[in-house]
């Protein structure tokens, strides 16, 4: 849970909240968000059941989910000040460029950049996420 502003350095690390790394454990999985430019952060055994669900998929049905999923996904182990580096093909995917923000979602987490998160916060329509709670009972 929670939303985290944190500076990325030139090198393309940036310090992971340790709440979240608390959560997500000594190694965890960064991939791309399908829906968005975002990234998705995964602990291993979350990591692990998504790859198990996708691998049990028609190859028909699952090759692009494969290949956006699983082509460019990275493993992250944070350093001794709680720095991950972001795969400069990842940063350049979600436009992550200083100002990131890692937040918590669920049994995720996510990576996005400040003014894309800023962005996506001003667009939102709370009558559509309503409408979506309200059609499973949440």
């Amino acid at each position: 849970m929670g939303e985290y502003l944190h500076n990325m350095d030139a090198k393309g690390r940036v310090s992971f909240p340790t709440k979240l790394r608390e959560i997500l454990g000594e190694t965890f999985y960064v991939t791309k968000t399908i829906d968005k430019h975002c990234l998705t952060v995964y602990p291993q055994e979350e990591w692990e059941k998504l790859s198990n669900k996708v691998a049990q998929l028609p190859q028909a049905k699952s090759a692009n989910i494969r290949r956006v999923l699983f082509s460019g996904a990275g493993e992250l182990n944070p350093d001794k000040q709680g720095r991950v580096l972001i795969p400069q093909h990842l940063r350049e995917y979600a436009g992550l460029d200083k100002d990131v923000m890692v937040i918590g979602a669920c049994n995720v987490a996510e990576i996005w950049d400040k003014a894309a998160w800023d962005d996506f916060n001003g667009s939102f329509d709370t009558a559509d996420l309503m409408e979506v709670m309200g059609e499973y009972n949440v």
